[in-house]
């Protein structure tokens, strides 16, 4: 019999990417849940009772994945024409631990620009492309510091925070969590929503990070920590310190042309009634498209798209397009 390669090495195969490796690696220790479990009172805690025994059942270890090679990054230069510097740091480090059994380490990384470029689709991208899941928090809709930490059980509704679900409800130790528009972090007094990052950012002090629901230290230092913002002024200096910060333009014209069509062509390839529609727009409209904001290009090619198709054409003209026909009247009431 040949070598086999050891047990915990796995190689889940995905057609046309390179094939992610995976260890495993234990989150969290099993006797410590089973000594929290034990210690409460019957009746009493329903839901830390199931947290414990979710965690029980799950097990502690998760994948930490890595590409087995350097993946296929084209795509995202040509995609995302104004994120080749923070596009150039992840590929140094994907080469850093290729062919060698350091686990994936990425410096946690800061987007900082306007709104609309496109920040949240990178973040989302970089996960598709290392293959180990996503969790996303958005810090401008909450008010409460315990998003990222959970809120003790004491607490009426306390439930764990976003770091502790995203590592004990899913599969990988080393997944990408997006904080997006860290700069609207606003707490209450008692709390700085921010307060937990502060330990989270560290390597050392992430290895053991207790959320404050369950109480159960969780090795969160393989997360890849992706963070959003349009205005620095608002993140405290030692968050600063903690992350590689890049700092991204609207793409110009022939970037943004570039976006629409690379959209025009996925938007159309990723529908059986795409068939019906010429392989390239024409120029016009491209040119039209190229004045949005990236964020807004895939709602305006649906929109278009569906237009051209009411007026049973195979070609999307300037008048299809979101806010370029003014005689389509607005819905309401009409004399």
């Amino acid at each position: 019999m040949g070598d086999l390669s050891p047990a915990t090495d796995l190689v889940p195969v995905s057609p046309g990417t390179s094939i992610p490796l995976a260890q495993m690696r234990s989150v969290y220790r099993m006797g410590d849940v089973e000594r929290k479990l034990a210690k409460l009172p019957a009746k009493e805690h329903e839901n830390l009772r199931s947290t414990y025994e979710r965690m029980l059942e799950k097990g502690a270890e998760r994948f930490q994945v890595k590409p087995s090679g350097l993946p296929a990054m084209e795509h995202l230069y040509d995609e995302l024409p104004n994120f080749h510097d923070a596009l150039d740091d992840v590929k140094r480090q994907l080469a850093l631990c290729h062919d060698s059994r350091d686990a994936l380490e990425i410096v946690p990384m800061l987007l900082l620009g306007p709104p609309g470029v496109g920040k949240t689709h990178f973040a989302r991208e970089v996960a598709q492309l290392l293959g180990t899941g996503m969790g996303f928090v958005s810090m401008s809709s909450l008010t409460a510091g315990w998003v990222l930490s959970g809120a003790s059980s004491q607490w009426k509704g306390a439930r764990p925070g976003k770091v502790f679900e995203t590592l004990v409800d899913g599969a990988y130790a080393n997944p990408v969590i997006v904080i997006d528009e860290i700069d609207k972090a606003r707490g209450e007094q008692a709390y700085d929503p921010l307060g937990a990052l502060y330990a989270l950012l560290e390597h050392d002090t992430a290895h053991s990070f207790t959320d404050e629901f369950a109480e159960v230290p969780i090795d969160a230092s393989q997360v890849i920590w992706v963070a959003t913002a349009n205005d620095e002024r608002a993140i405290p200096e030692p968050i600063l310190n903690r992350m590689n910060v890049y700092e991204v333009q609207a793409p110009d014209r022939d970037a943004a042309r570039t976006i629409a069509l690379r959209l025009y062509g996925s938007i159309r390839g990723a529908h059986d009634w795409g068939r019906r529609f010429e392989p390239e727009p024409i120029e016009p409209v491209l040119e039209r498209m190229a004045e949005m904001a990236p964020r807004e290009m895939r709602r305006a090619w649906m929109a278009a798209f569906g237009n051209a198709r009411l007026d049973h054409r195979d070609r999307i003209e300037l008048r299809d397009l979101p806010g370029a026909n003014p005689r389509r009247a607005p819905i309401g009431f009409h004399h």
